[in-house]
């Protein structure tokens, strides 16, 4: 998902089961390879 905050591009990262319960979110000013992995 694409956030604007403050003006600025961010990508909100989320994690959700089965329910659709969000098991964990995550902001990123990249989105690539390296963001993914941080966040699993």
């Amino acid at each position: 998902m694409f956030v604007k905050t403050n003006g600025e591009q961010d990508y909100h990262w989320r994690a959700v089961d089965h329910e659709g319960e969000v098991l964990e979110s995550f902001v990123t000013k990249t989105r690539d390879k390296k963001a993914a992995l941080k966040f699993l």
